[in-house]
């Protein structure tokens, strides 16, 4: 572990902005980063989505959403990928957290998939640029079985019981 920092990763700039990097192996299952921001209704959510002015809800089920949109959230700079290898769980705390649902090498950006509806609101539009997709073509549809991340707005995290062990 870094001797600075206690966190598997560093912000740093990526092909699509700012986004999240391992600085050491994490292994699978293992919690990288909390997703914080203040609890707003999920109509207050739609009311701000409506108006275009934030890209970092988090809908944690129809009556609750997280607004990310803080930069001391650093669970926000997760970019999106269709072969992600983070997702989200919504812990018995209230919490919710990103973790590693692979092992993820040191210097790999860390991923989510954000779900379908934003993949079709918001990513469709210019085409998927992660690192599975690549640029080369504009997916205007994508298939969508089992979802092994998140998204940040309309999407809820799996729940799971609260472990007794840090990992």
């Amino acid at each position: 572990m870094s001797s600075k920092s206690s966190r598997p990763f560093r912000v740093g700039r990526a092909k699509t902005g700012l986004g999240l990097f391992a600085t050491e192996a994490i292994r699978k299952g293992r919690t990288i980063v909390e997703y914080r921001g203040r609890r707003i209704t999920t109509a207050q959510a739609a009311e701000i989505e409506r108006k275009g002015n934030n890209r970092y809800l988090f809908e944690i089920n129809r009556h609750w959403t997280i607004d990310g949109s803080s930069r001391r959230n650093l669970g926000r700079y997760i970019n999106h990928a269709c072969k992600p290898n983070a997702e989200a769980i919504m812990r018995r705390t209230g919490k919710l957290e990103f973790a590693a649902s692979r092992w993820i090498e040191p210097g790999e950006e860390i991923t989510l998939d954000y779900g379908k509806d934003y993949f079709d609101l918001i990513i469709a539009e210019t085409g998927c640029k992660c690192m599975s997709c690549g640029a080369k073509s504009m997916r205007k549809t994508r298939k969508v079985g089992k979802s092994t991340g998140a998204k940040k707005t309309k999407k809820k995290a799996k729940k799971t019981k609260k472990k007794s062990k840090k990992p």
